[in-house]
């Protein structure tokens, strides 16, 4: 009887081992991992804000507290760097909050929806000083007007021009940016400044307008502009109350310095 011989072993079937024991296996690379709780980062967000909220903002340097806006608007990633180049940027809080959005968009770290936010916070704080302008006789709370117009206009790129309106108790009645101009001009037509007066039943005004070099003092431009809307207004019973130059660290009054 003939005895069947047995198989092979695998690696010396036909006479020859098995190559795939010669190929090296290639491992796949591990993912990076997801930022965890236990980031450097987290801990020094909470620590920032248990000093602000025990301390209150004195305890904290500007860029501190723009970190903790940043901390809400990017949440997964150290916030530090891009206050500090922020502030690098644009000087100070003021012009970290004041920059137009297509700069804000030139710093590292800050995407659109991070710039817009940073808009929105400006914006909250220029509707809380104006606020403070509401059923108020604007001449008595002077220093209120001229932080609010700081506020909205000193850090703009461009000439803004703009007109409070106020009626016989000297009460604001609106508040209209007229005219938007270049790096240092802004047409300003007193027929049309005079007509809107009219439309609002406003009895006196106050001009302001922006120097965005950052300088506001008043070149011959501006003061005979301002007396020729001073003539034009007389005649209606239109006061000008005064026309005030905002500048990044200053103001100036033409009515102060006697120029109409």
């Amino acid at each position: 009887m003939t005895k069947t011989p047995p198989a092979p072993e695998p690696d010396v079937l036909f006479g020859a081992t098995d190559e795939r024991q010669f190929i090296p296996q290639q491992q796949t690379p591990a993912a990076a991992p997801a930022p965890t709780e236990d980031a450097h980062y987290h801990g020094h967000r909470d620590r920032l804000r248990a000093r602000y909220r025990e301390y209150g903002d004195a305890a904290l340097a500007d860029y501190e507290i723009l970190e903790l806006i940043l901390f809400r608007l990017i949440p997964r990633r150290d916030t530090k760097p891009i206050a500090k180049a922020l502030l690098a940027r644009f000087g100070t809080l003021a012009g970290v909050f004041g920059a137009p959005l297509h700069l804000l968009h030139e710093v590292k770290g800050v995407k659109e929806s991070v710039a817009l936010d940073l808009k929105l916070v400006a914006t909250a704080s220029h509707r809380m000083l104006k606020s403070e302008l509401r059923n108020k006789q604007v001449l008595s709370s002077w220093s209120a007007v001229i932080d609010y117009c700081h506020a909205a206009m000193a850090h703009e790129t461009k000439e803004q021009f703009r007109i409070l309106f106020l009626d016989k108790r000297n009460t604001l009645i609106a508040d209209e940016v007229q005219q938007q101009g270049t790096i240092d001009h802004t047409p300003v037509y007193p027929r049309e400044v005079v007509k809107r007066a009219l439309e609002l039943s406003a009895t006196a005004l106050i001009l302001v307008h922006n120097h965005p070099s950052g300088d506001p003092t008043p070149s011959c431009a501006d003061i005979e502009m301002t007396k020729l809307i001073a003539e034009a207004a007389k005649p209606l019973g239109i006061a000008l109350h005064d026309h005030v130059i905002i500048g990044k660290d200053g103001h100036v009054s033409l009515k102060g310095l006697q120029l109409f």
